[in-house]
């Protein structure tokens, strides 16, 4: 299956409930009625009120030029502009390329680092992952079979240790055998308590430590199916370390898939990858043009 119809099949529920209540603007004449029926859409898919807002605007003023447009192209050469060129994962320049994975509890940090180690590993690269989630046991357990799974190697201490020293050890093992990529997993995290966020900060510094320019990636993974509440995490996971790009999970389960603009219109972040299935496959690098097809087809 090509990108194009993985993304089909996985915004379904999003595009099926654009489109039913978009059915009638699409088809006839454009009035006051289709411009707030067209707002209702956007805001119940997540597309969040800043985006929303900027796309009303583009509609507006295009109206104001003619009689009649499609109100598909209009909605496509907006949508393209707010999400922004493709901004792949910048890996090639380093060795090793230390990628940081945040996020809260149950979004699907670690299927996500499993997925990327498939990604890697296919792609002939060498991976350690660093298994700082020393808090719970199962995180740990879930890396191990995804490593023996990969044929990647996995660092780890005991439960309750330092999870920056894991990190340490980890990128000390990647520098003496020249390992292409280290992926650091933390803890899940809820993003309003301080200690932990806290501990994510000593993480990084611990990371500079070793590879002053590291980590190269700050991804945080986001739930899609939690729609606005993904716009809080990413405030509070960029203020605390700085987030380089979104791993967006579960797109294959929302009507919510409008929140990758919220996203790219409230904080400049760009998806970098988005899961739309359960398969070590199914996690593809964000491609907005693709994206933007699949959604309005």
């Amino acid at each position: 299956m090509g990108l194009l119809d993985s993304l089909k099949k996985g915004l379904e529920k999003t595009r099926k409930g654009l489109q039913e209540r978009l059915s009638s603007i699409f088809k006839g004449t454009f009035d006051q009625r289709s411009l707030e029926e067209l707002e209702e859409a956007l805001i119940l898919a997540d597309v969040g009120p800043k985006a929303t807002q900027e796309l009303l605007n583009a509609v507006k003023e295009e109206f104001r030029k003619s009689d009649y447009k499609d109100i598909k192209t209009i909605l496509r050469t907006k949508m393209l502009e707010i999400l922004g060129e493709p901004s792949p994962l910048n890996l090639l320049s380093y060795s090793p390329a230390v990628l940081l994975i945040t996020g809260v509890n149950g979004v699907g940090k670690t299927t996500t680092i499993g997925k990327l180690c498939h990604r890697f590993r296919t792609q002939g690269k060498s991976v350690i992952i660093a298994a700082s989630d020393t808090f719970r046991a199962a995180a740990i357990e879930q890396l191990e079979i995804w490593a023996k799974k990969t044929n990647a190697q996995l660092i780890k201490h005991q439960i309750g240790s330092d999870p920056a020293a894991v990190a340490f050890d980890a990128l000390q093992s990647a520098k003496a055998r020249n390992t292409d990529i280290v992926i650091i997993d933390t803890a899940g995290r809820l993003h309003t308590k301080t200690p932990l966020m806290e501990e994510l900060k000593k993480i990084k510094r611990v990371i500079q430590k070793v590879i002053p320019e590291a980590p190269h990636e700050s991804l945080l993974v986001l739930d899609a199916t939690t729609g606005q509440n993904a716009l809080q995490q990413a405030r509070l996971f960029n203020d605390a370390i700085g987030i380089t790009g979104i791993a967006l999970t579960k797109l294959d389960g929302t009507s919510k898939g409008g929140i990758v603009f919220a996203i790219r219109k409230e904080f400049g972040i760009p998806v970098k990858l988005i899961g739309i299935g359960e398969g070590p496959e199914d996690l593809e690098e964000f491609n907005p043009d693709k994206f933007v097809e699949a959604l309005l087809e």
